[in-house]
């Protein structure tokens, strides 16, 4: 089967097990467990050899949805899905939400992303599933409720720093090989050419991946996110999260180690974090936290051994995340299954499982012996792999990993015989009834077993294990050593026999050892340090944005008012042989438009009020849609003269609700501001004015502009250079804008629906028997106009859409006219309320973001996300723009209406946005009282 189809199958399978779990609760989960085991028989059938599918995804950046499978990425995903079927099957008897669908969908999503990333084969799709694997995680732990909050954060926290890590390699891979092409660009030359280059990216990828793999100093995370659930904790350490950083480490490992650097960071990290992890996992009386640190732990030996980097040294790490996979998710569904029969996880009050749980102690106890290297276990066999790799190999590093890991062996086996002891041996601890029935039990067995007796058969697993350490290095499996689960008396042997026996005698001197132990270690803790970067980094943002916190505008024109002055200062000083004589190109009709324009800026400098301010910038927005009809740029004039008019309609509902003077300032403030404003004024205009002279010399269009006007119609079948630039060649921008207006729409809509707004504020001085006071007299010709108007205008902004492909127009356009129609009916209606559009706004612009989004897939038929797909029917040239266009117009009117509703009428909220009841309607006054006067503008700064 095609690999884009396991990967669409699963990512298809997060929306229906949310809404099958949500119906019929956690029993919805099967569905995901029969899909994951589906697919991982369908991995497995395709065998560990190397293929490769790719679909064009960004072409002219060279970026394609590429898959690739080779005897890595198969073991890993063998790993996703199959221990990813057993995790979901436990859970579906774990998990007691009858709105399960969250839970599921989320468990999915996860494994989703770790199967798009280790099939990846290329840079941005693995930083994108990377990135992915980081919030699933994040969201996963914040379901707990508030004791999440604070580990997930930190875990978002660290996982993202190693995100931007992971962001600064891929920058510097493309850049350097000029491909986005993981495969390609991990056989690059530049490797072994360029030094700097090895060096850089080596630590680079590290420090990624030992933020998600949980090494010091970034481990801290791990044993932190405990307070996730079972299924959660199981997932997360067996296959998903932390094996993204193993699975990292071993993909670069034949590329990295060109440079020095690699052995010797990822031996040091992986070495004190395995004697860290043993330490602290000693410490804990915690079963869970005891299981999170022995991860912290494994994961260490796995980078240390990574870092040695023979060939044994990667068939040691592959057979070791096997081992590790299948003990650890065992474990983490045991502590589940004891902690729901038992109350509680504390070795201290566990006593007597073996009589009181014989089957969940059995199977504890082989959970035990895989993880502390027992023979004959698949624990046993990593383990001498990861012991001979270590005394085998020649330098440094090496002889740093046989020391560092020898020692961390000890560890392992007292922290394991500790976790059996207690468990096994005293009187029975009392027990609640049976939860979870053969599901948890069976999945618990399941695992356990394997762990246990794939050491004997480990040959069953010689070819997997052999493609992942050739693949990993980039030499052919004949080059791996075959395994097996006995070679003779060996120095690892000899090793391993001295762990086990010196782990057995700590753990026999437990009390000793907890006396020696039972202090802080270190003068602070990992999520201490942590919290406070967390703490720094918050504080450092609110003294960022403290200047641009308030309302005064001078605090946001101040930075983009210095950008111009920089960048007219930058274009004068690139006139080599001074300003360029500008041509005569003024005619009588521009100085009229300039005049208009000065004195529209005079006039908003000069306003006392509110209104008047807005009528004036209203002038001036006329005047700039004038001058661009008169230049000929048809389209932009008329964008420019719609949004004037939707501009101030929006703007007037808002001021209604506001003082209509300015806020009264003392004189030496006001001074002092007005001094500094005065300044930056002219120091932009200045520099505007000098950028402008240095640019009128050079009148041709750029070769960007002669490219559009010469390619767009062969292209696209459009006439409308705008529009096409708009919808066909930069439909990207074009989709992103439109996702952040419906964004607007959406925060718009919450903000007014948590803070209700001010009442509408009477007009002082009129009296009420007047025409002003009475809306259906002051608003009669106004009404009868908009009886013809409106249906004509909303006519018309569908010509317009339809027609914007060849002619001025287009969705955006065209939604703007059809924004206007409706707020003309608005303006002509009797009362606020009668003037409501019966739109469900937030539907409308969220529809317009889906329709896009649905011919930006479409495109992929063609080789690229958004790319048109043209036909012709009947002599009529249809493309696949005029709908996304339509995607356009529906979402700008969605925001609008949001606008004119939630603004201009009351009751009209998401939830019902209800106005201050100072009063419903302008033609009913209510006496304003003190405890509804608006905020004053000093309060809201």
């Amino acid at each position: 089967m095609s690999l884009f189809c396991v990967l669409a199958a699963l990512w298809l399978l997060v929306p229906a097990v949310a809404v099958l779990a949500n119906r019929v609760g956690a029993r919805g989960g099967w569905l995901a467990v029969v899909v994951l085991t589906a697919l991982t028989a369908v991995v497995a059938a395709g065998g560990p050899g190397t293929r490769t599918e790719a679909v064009p995804w960004i072409p002219s950046l060279e970026i394609a949805l590429r898959l690739r499978v080779d005897g890595l990425g198969w073991l890993f995903a063998l790993l996703v899905l199959g221990v990813g079927a057993v995790v979901l099957a436990y859970s579906t008897s774990y998990v007691t939400e009858e709105r399960a669908g969250g839970f599921f969908a989320l468990m999915t999503a996860f494994a989703a992303a770790m199967l798009t990333l280790v099939l990846a084969d290329d840079l941005v799709v693995l930083f994108v599933a990377w990135e992915v694997t980081t919030l699933c995680s994040y969201l996963l732990i914040l379901r707990v409720g508030s004791a999440g909050r604070a580990p997930a954060a930190r875990t978002l926290l660290v996982t993202v720093a190693g995100g931007l890590a992971l962001l600064g390699a891929v920058c510097a891979i493309v850049v350097r090989t000029g491909t986005t092409q993981l495969s390609a660009a991990l056989a690059d030359p530049a490797w072994t050419q360029d030094p700097v280059f090895a060096g850089v990216v080596a630590v680079l990828v590290a420090v990624a991946a030992m933020t998600k793999a949980a090494q010091f100093p970034f481990h801290s995370w791990l044993p932190d996110a405990m307070v996730a659930p079972a299924p959660v904790s199981a997932y997360l350490h067996a296959a998903a999260m932390v094996k993204a950083g193993i699975y990292l480490l071993m993909r670069f490992a034949g590329a990295a180690s060109a440079s020095p650097l690699w052995p010797w960071l990822l031996v040091t990290v992986g070495v004190v974090t395995a004697l860290l992890g043993g330490v602290f996992a000693l410490q804990r009386s915690d079963l869970k936290e005891m299981l999170a640190y022995s991860t912290i732990s494994q994961l260490g030996l796995l980078v240390a051994v990574i870092g040695v980097g023979t060939t044994t040294a990667l068939l040691a790490a592959s057979a070791h995340v096997v081992a590790h996979a299948l003990f650890k998710s065992a474990g983490f569904m045991t502590v589940g299954l004891v902690e729901r029969r038992a109350g509680t996880r504390d070795l201290r009050e566990l006593r007597g499982l073996f009589r009181s749980m014989p089957w969940t102690a059995t199977m504890i106890a082989l959970i035990a012996l895989s993880m502390a290297g027992v023979p004959v276990t698949l624990g046993f066999v990593s383990k001498e792999y990861v012991l001979d790799a270590a005394l085998s190999a020649d330098g440094g590093p090496a002889l740093l990993a046989a020391v560092g890991l020898g020692a961390a062996a000890v560890l392992t086996v007292a922290y394991s015989a500790r976790m059996v002891f207690p468990v096994l041996f005293g009187s029975p601890t009392a027990l609640g009834p049976p939860g979870g029935g053969r599901t948890m039990a069976g999945t618990v067995t399941v695992t356990a077993l394997a762990g246990a007796l794939l050491g004997p058969a480990v040959w069953l697993l010689d070819g997997a294990l052999r493609s992942s350490a050739a693949a990993a290095l980039g030499v052919a499996p004949a080059a791996v050593p075959a395994v097996s689960v006995w070679h003779g008396v060996t120095p690892a042997l000899v090793v391993s026999a001295i762990a086990i026996a010196l782990g057995t005698v700590v753990a026999v001197a437990h009390r000793w050892v907890d006396r020696a132990l039972d202090r802080a270690l270190f003068p602070v803790t990992g999520v201490a340090v942590v919290e406070r970067l967390r703490s720094g980094v918050v504080g450092l943002g609110r003294a960022t944005g403290r200047p641009y916190r308030g309302d005064a505008p001078a605090r946001h024109l101040l930075i983009p008012l210095l950008l111009v002055a920089a960048g007219g200062g930058g274009a004068v000083a690139a006139q080599t042989g001074g300003l360029a004589a500008a041509p005569d190109t003024s005619r009588p009709w521009d100085v009229f438009l300039l005049l208009l324009t000065a004195g529209g800026i005079v006039a908003v400098l000069a306003a006392r009020t509110r209104f008047a301010a807005v009528v004036a910038s209203g002038v001036i927005g006329f005047a700039v849609a004038l001058w661009f009809y008169e230049l000929g740029a048809a389209d932009v004039a008329l964008t420019q003269l719609l949004v004037e008019v939707l501009t101030v309609a929006v703007i007037v509902l808002v001021l209604r609700r506001l003082p209509a003077p300015f806020a009264a300032r003392s004189a030496h403030r006001g001074r002092a501001r007005r001094a500094l404003r005065i300044v930056l004024a002219a120091g932009a205009g200045g520099a505007a004015t000098l950028a402008t002279l240095a640019l009128t010399g050079w009148r041709a269009p750029s070769p960007a502009a002669e490219w559009f006007l010469a390619e767009a119609e062969d292209r696209t079948g459009g006439t409308n250079v705008v529009n096409t630039i708009l919808v066909d060649f930069r439909a990207l921008d074009t989709f992103g804008e439109l996702v952040v207006l419906v964004l607007a729409a959406l925060v718009v809509a919450v903000l007014l629906d948590a803070r209700r707004p001010q009442p509408v504020r009477e007009a002082e001085g009129v009296s009420t028997a007047g025409p002003v006071r009475d809306p259906a007299a002051n608003a009669v010709f106004l009404a009868t106009a908009a009886k013809v108007l409106v249906p004509l205008l909303l006519l018309v902004s569908v010509l317009v859409l339809l027609r914007g492909h060849n002619a001025p127009g287009g969705g955006f356009i065209g939604a703007l006219l059809g924004a206007a129609a409706l707020v003309l009916a608005y303006l002509a209606a009797p009362s606020d309320s009668s003037g409501r559009v019966r739109l469900p706004f937030l539907l409308v612009a969220g529809a317009g973001a889906v329709v896009a989004a649905v011919v930006g897939l479409l495109g992929l038929a063609d080789g690229s996300f958004l790319r048109p797909l043209h036909a012709d029917v009947l002599g009529v040239h249809l493309t696949t723009a005029l709908v996304f266009d339509v995607g356009v117009y529906l979402a700008v009117l969605g925001v609008v209406v949001a606008a004119l509703n939630l603004l201009g009428t009351p009751g009209a909220g998401p939830q019902g946005v209800h106005p201050h009841p100072g009063r419903s309607t302008p033609g009913q006054h209510t006496e304003p009282d003190d405890q509804h006067d608006p905020m004053p503008e000093e309060a809201l700064r």
